[in-house]
């Protein structure tokens, strides 16, 4: 499991990227489902909650980030199981890579 960068006790000190990545991951745990970030533009990614082995219209937008964003989220953690901490709570997860319809999504998924 990549133990990644986390901040141990003080939340504010975590990067912008982490702290909007724990975020994201507590909304997927409180609808037990995965967070899909997906790239539609050259400066905006697109992220949806839902299963995205299922159909592409059941995934539920809940936002956008810029890419500069998104691209720290993915510097931050790594392909296979991750753990961060931020503050006092660890988020253990999975990214992997999928492709939907023809658009390639990082999929952050509750370990």
């Amino acid at each position: 499991m990549a133990n990644n960068n986390g901040v141990d006790g003080n939340v504010d000190a975590a990067p912008e990227s982490l702290q909007t990545l724990a975020e994201f991951l507590e909304r997927s745990l409180d609808s037990a489902t995965s967070v899909v970030m997906m790239r539609h533009t050259a400066s905006v990614c697109t992220v949806y909650l839902g299963d995205p082995a299922g159909p592409k219209e059941e995934l539920k937008q809940i936002g956008t980030i810029a890419i500069t964003l998104a691209n720290e989220m993915l510097e931050s953690t790594a392909s296979g199981a991750n753990q961060i901490q931020i503050g006092v709570q660890v988020y253990r997860f999975v990214r992997s890579f999928t492709q939907i319809g023809d658009v390639a999504a990082v999929v952050f998924s509750a370990d």
